[in-house]
């Protein structure tokens, strides 16, 4: 299947080419903002591959009001047009209501609909009528071929830029289970397709702060999974600190470990691009 091509900044999402999105979970003080994005600049020029950088202003499903939920959108926007403005990033950041979708269009060129929103059609048709490329997260809830829902409200509100991002079902309690089908579901739709590889690996219910609240462990095998699979980009949170991080410590990756992580995710993504339609069904 010949899949739309949505470009944000210079970047061609759907092509046979990787890209990455990256960057802190949460947006922190601009030290640790621009200590990512330098280091982000340094991987995306060694490696040829694009970055789209993401940071939320908002975290709004922290598990308790006394956890550190991000600046707030004034700010955030502000320190994600410098990191912009600094490193030339295309930028993704989450919306939580429809009342975000346009001041946070006037700074970034994505917007994130959070997995446990992406029903919410207020909301997805808010961002989709900024004219903004929309990622949609699929819900943890839903299975992969009704992507095509929230897909066609941003269809039939005028856009189609839109991008699918997969991490993860809800198994059990607290785990989520990534099933390889989803890709092909999702692939299926036309439009380019995510893997979130470090929201996939929290263990929900538990403080993100805490070791156990994440098992960064089986980062290289899902991230190797999903890629084999066919998707178009991966994302992946990365921190210059994850241990003190104030949001998702326990699943970030190292900003520094990212260039060696990334090197074996683009040789298999080479490899399944050259047999990508050729494998027997």
């Amino acid at each position: 299947m010949q899949k739309k091509i949505v470009k944000v900044g210079n970047i061609e999402c759907g092509t046979d080419e990787l890209f990455l999105i990256s960057g802190p979970c949460v947006i922190e003080d601009e030290k640790i903002m621009m200590t990512t994005a330098e280091k982000l600049k340094e991987v995306s020029e060694r490696l040829k591959i694009k970055i789209i950088y993401k940071s939320s202003f908002l975290k709004d499903n922290r598990s308790s009001l006394k956890y550190y939920d991000g600046p707030g959108l004034e700010k955030g926007m502000k320190i994600l047009a410098k990191v912009k403005e600094q490193f030339g990033f295309p930028l993704l950041t989450d919306i939580h209501e429809s009342y975000q979708a346009a001041p946070v269009a006037e700074v970034c060129d994505v917007l994130q609909i959070p997995a446990y929103l992406c029903m919410q059609s207020s909301l997805v048709t808010a961002a989709a009528k900024t004219g903004a490329v929309v990622n949609i997260k699929h819900g943890q809830f839903l299975a992969p071929d009704n992507m095509k829902h929230p897909l066609q409200k941003c269809i039939d509100s005028g856009n189609d830029k839109v991008i699918l991002t997969e991490r993860g079902y809800s198994f059990g309690y607290n785990d989520l289970i990534v099933d390889p089908r989803a890709f092909y579901h999702m692939n299926n739709l036309g439009y380019p397709v995510v893997f979130d590889i470090t929201h996939c690996v929290r263990k929900y219910g538990i403080p993100s702060s805490d070791a156990k609240g994440g098992a960064r462990e089986f980062l290289p095998v899902l991230s190797r999974a999903g890629v084999a699979s066919g998707v178009d980009g991966v994302f992946i949170e990365t921190h210059p600190d994850p241990a003190n991080a104030l949001c998702d410590a326990a699943s970030q990756l190292n900003v520094n470990h990212l260039e060696e992580f990334m090197k074996p995710l683009i040789d298999l993504h080479h490899v399944e691009v050259k047999y990508r339609g050729k494998i027997v069904k």
